[in-house]
Parts: structure tokens; sequence; C-alpha cells
């Protein structure tokens, strides 16, 4: 067995290992949530009402509204 086979057989490596898929996933999840931003808004929906059903922070719906206006 390797050094690397080694290592990635040790409980740390596992460990970082499943926080880095869990962390991809959140940020997967936020980025969907991010790209209805947009759609919503076209349907009449505040910011604050966008980000309380979204559960996202008031902030990161700004600015994702900002981005997508200035695509636009």
């Amino acid at each position: 067995m390797s050094l690397l086979d080694a290592i990635r057989h040790t409980r740390v490596y596992q460990e970082a290992k499943e926080e880095g898929k869990l962390e991809a996933k959140q940020e997967a999840k936020e980025e969907g949530k991010l790209e209805v931003v947009p759609r919503v808004l076209k349907l009449g929906l505040s910011l604050e009402q966008i980000a309380e059903a979204l559960e996202l922070d008031i902030e990161v719906v700004r600015k994702a509204a900002a981005k997508s206006s200035s695509d636009s």
C-alpha cells in the first residue's frame, strides 16, 4: 500500500472528505435557490419575502437581485 493509500484510509482524511462533500452540497443548494431570485422578483415578490421563503439572508438575496439586473 502506498503512502497516499494509507493517508486516504485515515479517519482524518475520511472526515475531511465527507465535510468537503457536505459543503459542496450546501453550496449547490444555495446556488439553486439564488437562480430562482430573478424569476420570483418578476412575479412581484419583495426581497424580504424571497429571503424568508428561500431561508436566505436578505443581503444574499439583494446581491443576487442586483447581479441579475446587471446581467440583463
